[in-house]
């Protein structure tokens, strides 16, 4: 059981990345794949801590928090953006501006 979970989680983070590899046009879609693999960490680390019989609630809660602030700190980010140029769009961004 603990092995079909495993590489459903390993097939989560693989779709994500290759989502973030391949989307790299709009922000928020950078974010969304971004969430996809901090879902699938948040996943794979409480089940192969249990397959090695590990304590692992506090690790989880740890990852939980982590995810959360990405999220914050991503959607901030985002509405900043979208105020100061008017779209989501990763091209508008220069080194220029910033």
């Amino acid at each position: 059981m603990y092995i079909s979970l495993m590489v459903l989680v390993f097939l989560l983070s693989f779709v994500a990345m290759l989502n973030f590899i391949s989307n790299q046009s709009h922000f928020l879609m950078t974010l969304l794949s971004l969430e996809g693999i901090t879902l699938s960490l948040v996943l794979y680390v409480p089940i192969s801590l249990s397959m090695m019989n590990a304590p692992n609630a506090s690790i989880s809660v740890m990852l939980l928090t982590l995810g959360a602030c990405e999220a914050s700190l991503g959607l901030s980010l985002m509405v900043l953006m979208s105020r100061s140029y008017g779209t989501d769009l990763l091209k508008s961004l220069t080194m220029n501006k910033c």
